[in-house]
């Protein structure tokens, strides 16, 4: 389909903000792990450029380059894989036992299934276990700490990530359908920044 050269342009907005929002839990993990955050928040980042290049690209009447929007699962899997690694380590940089095998066997069981279906939608379900283990342990961390507007914001931004993620893998959609999900996941990755943003900050403020 045609796009509209704004609804591509805006779609880069929710990618910039995501990455901002995981950056700043930095001040969260500590420093650490800072340096694994960044890693995850570029992953990430690159996933969701890769898709608004793809589409910036179509809407400006360029060559269509599917590879480009094929990225952008594979690699939100690869980016919140591990931040729910980082998210999950002890003091000693050690993770669960549990967390080892899912992190790499769900990725590679869904992988296969990508190749066999022909198509990157079954890493779809492995991003969505990750953003949510990922957002449940943001959101008791918060509440924890006694941040409940954090917690609430956390809370949006895992609740669009449910209806939206799966809205914009389907075929066909319209123009102003698009808006609507682009918008709606705008102010669900600006809820995520601010809640990280105040996560970092009460630990800091609760730290000795």
């Amino acid at each position: 389909m045609t796009y509209p050269v704004a609804l591509a342009a805006e779609d880069f907005v929710p990618v910039v903000l995501t990455v901002a929002g995981v950056c700043l839990l930095g001040g969260y993990t500590g420093a650490r792990h800072r340096p694994g955050v960044l890693l995850a928040a570029a992953l990430i980042g690159a996933g969701g450029l890769s898709k608004a290049v793809w589409k910036l690209i179509v809407a400006l009447g360029g060559p269509d380059l599917p590879w480009l929007e094929l990225m952008l699962f594979p690699l939100l899997t690869a980016g919140f894989g591990l931040l729910v690694w980082i998210l999950t380590a002890h003091h000693d940089g050690s993770a669960p036992g549990w967390i080892r095998p899912l992190v790499i066997g769900l990725p590679a069981l869904c992988a296969g299934g990508a190749v066999l279906a022909g198509s990157t939608l079954p890493l779809l379900v492995s991003t969505m276990v990750f953003a949510t283990l990922s957002g449940v342990h943001l959101i008791l961390a918060a509440r924890r700490r006694g941040n409940t507007l954090a917690a609430a914001l956390f809370g949006v931004q895992l609740l669009g990530f449910f209806v939206l993620s799966p809205l914009a893998a389907r075929p066909d959609q319209t123009v102003a359908l698009q808006w609507v999900e682009q918008l709606s996941n705008t102010a669900a990755q600006g809820a995520f920044a601010v809640a990280a943003f105040r996560l970092g900050r009460t630990r800091q403020e609760v730290s000795p």
